[in-house]
């Protein structure tokens, strides 16, 4: 799935990033954060990112594959504010670029978590940020097109995918043994509805962010919640009611609380 982040919020995702003294990447990575953390309610988050792994310049001309993965881990205790995690973010970041030459591999093997061939070991969550300028070629007498591949696997649970520079592209890969396709479309709202958020007030609590679309928030306080209805003229006290519902679900339960329960027709009773 696809998605466009046009060149006002951008601009104003870069200018959030000057002032917290963070990259673009910095900010689309606690984004990505805060909406696993509003989905998830886990305030540990553990997101995987590729690095070049070309820090020196003996190594810049080679040709060779030196990418690496990095382990970014985002902490939301004490209910930060936006700016509060974006700090947090940086210093996670500068701290895995430090230790970038570790092989992750090697993360892996002194780690040693459970392993588990359904999902891949210290994250399921990947985040890649593509900043390489794009040249167009010419050939005489020839048209080209851009030929799309379709994806048919992906290495991980959950990998979005960002490029550009005036305005951003991103691209969102995902298991489909784990989420449909309308559950990543309203992500992919949410994600966008941060994005505007962190613009719009970096000073506001990261856990009482606004995250549903006008339609989501229709839905939830009209759509669902018109629950009106009718009572029979013959049973129009509360009482009478629930002895109705007792006699027929008596053996439902009716009320839960510190590990002890009631069915409705004890309750009744």
């Amino acid at each position: 799935l696809s998605f466009f982040i046009d060149e006002e919020l951008t601009e104003g995702l870069k200018k959030v990033s000057r002032e917290h003294d963070v990259t673009l990447f910095m900010t689309l990575m606690a984004a990505l954060n805060m909406l696993l953390y509003r989905h998830s309610g886990q305030e540990d988050i553990l997101v995987g990112t590729t690095i070049a792994n070309r820090n020196r310049a003996e190594t810049e001309a080679l040709i060779g594959f030196f990418i690496n993965s990095l382990v970014i881990r985002t902490d939301f205790s004490g209910r930060p504010s936006v700016g509060q995690l974006l700090e947090r973010v940086r210093e996670t970041a500068l701290g895995a670029y430090a230790h970038q030459d570790l092989p992750f591999e090697k993360l892996v093997e002194e780690l040693q978590p459970t392993r588990d061939m359904s999902r891949s070991p210290l994250y399921q969550v990947n985040f890649t940020m593509g900043n390489t300028p794009h040249s167009t070629l010419e050939l005489s007498g020839l048209t080209l097109s851009p030929f799309g591949m379709g994806i048919t696997s992906t290495k991980h649970d959950f990998t979005l995918i960002v490029e550009g520079e005036h305005s951003l592209v991103g691209l969102i890969e995902y298991n489909t043994d784990l989420f449909h396709e309308p559950t990543m479309v309203r992500m992919i709202e949410h994600l966008q509805i941060i994005l505007q958020s962190i613009v719009a007030d970096p000073g506001q609590k990261v856990a009482t962010l606004p995250l549903l679309s006008e339609a989501e928030q229709h839905q939830l306080l009209f759509a669902w919640n018109d629950t009106a209805a009718s009572f029979t003229p013959e049973r129009i006290l509360l009482h009478q009611l629930f002895e109705a519902q007792a006699a027929r679900s008596g053996a439902a339960v009716a009320v839960v609380y510190e590990g002890e329960q009631l069915s409705y027709a004890e309750l009744d009773q």
